[in-house]
């Protein structure tokens, strides 16, 4: 086997604990940079077959576009479960709504 098949099968071997790592990690900060980590080294094995303009695709669509999006979609999860409607109904006083702007309740 030639270095380059060498590398190859390492990558696809990679490749291979990738996939089945990001379903299985609980957290999913580390699952989306494991998924960005799968794109970049499929954009390198489809380099290393003769293949740029699939590897350039991979590598923009795959690990930068997707991963930005999983990233921002993550974020703004964490940040609702940081501030919970719910919690927001409990705390409010219960008021009239038949008061008007001026506080008198109207009939």
């Amino acid at each position: 086997m030639t270095p380059r098949e060498i590398l190859t099968v390492i990558l696809l071997v990679i490749l291979i604990i990738c996939a089945i790592s990001v379903n299985v990690i609980p957290n999913l900060l580390q699952s989306v940079i494991t998924f960005m980590a799968y794109s970049f080294i499929m954009a390198v094995v489809w380099i290393l077959m003769e293949s740029p303009d699939l590897g350039i695709t991979e590598a923009a669509v795959g690990a930068g576009v997707s991963g930005i999006l999983f990233l921002m979609t993550l974020k703004k999860i964490r940040s609702e479960e940081e501030h919970d409607p719910a919690d927001d109904r409990e705390e409010k006083p219960k008021t009239d709504s038949r008061q008007t702007s001026g506080g008198e309740k109207t009939r």
